[in-house]
């Protein structure tokens, strides 16, 4: 069963790794690049995911943490970092099909103890570079309407 704990943990790591990848503090895009990290409203609901790759295939996965910026993918065996994917699913509030394109941008292994029972994770964080058709309205009224962290 999913533990709140979990998520609490997963999303303190996924946003320390997106400051990660922000520009230089020297640079002028800096601070503009951290608030939008933090401007993204994200939603955590487990759900299934289609990942499609043209290089790796297609597979099929669990997601953690949405945003409009990007997603968190569970699976075993994450693609390997910069890995072009295609990243296919019904919006949770069931609104429509969102349909992105992203890049493979880190990998996560994390273990946690639910209940006395050590469990571990794994997964790939997803930035979305760009969205099909009307996917990022979808994506952003589901954002606007769905359990929203920060």
């Amino acid at each position: 069963m999913y533990d709140g704990h979990m998520s609490n943990t997963l999303d303190s790591t996924l946003d320390s790794t997106l400051d990660s990848v922000a520009p230089d503090a020297d640079s002028p895009r800096a601070e503009d690049a951290h608030a939008e990290q933090r401007a993204h409203l994200r939603f955590d609901k487990m759900f299934t995911v289609r990942v499609e790759s043209p290089l790796f295939g297609e597979v099929y996965c669990v997601a953690r943490n949405v945003s409009a910026g990007g997603i968190f993918l569970e699976l075993r065996d994450p693609l390997p970092l910069g890995a072009s994917v295609r990243v296919c699913f019904l919006a949770p509030d069931s609104s429509g099909e969102v349909v992105a394109t992203g890049e493979v941008k880190n990998h996560y292994f994390m273990n946690y103890t639910q209940a006395g029972t050590t469990r571990a994770i794994s997964g790939m964080a997803v930035r979305f570079t760009s969205f099909e058709n009307e996917s990022h309205h979808i994506l952003t009224d589901c954002l606007s309407r769905m359990r929203v962290l920060h």
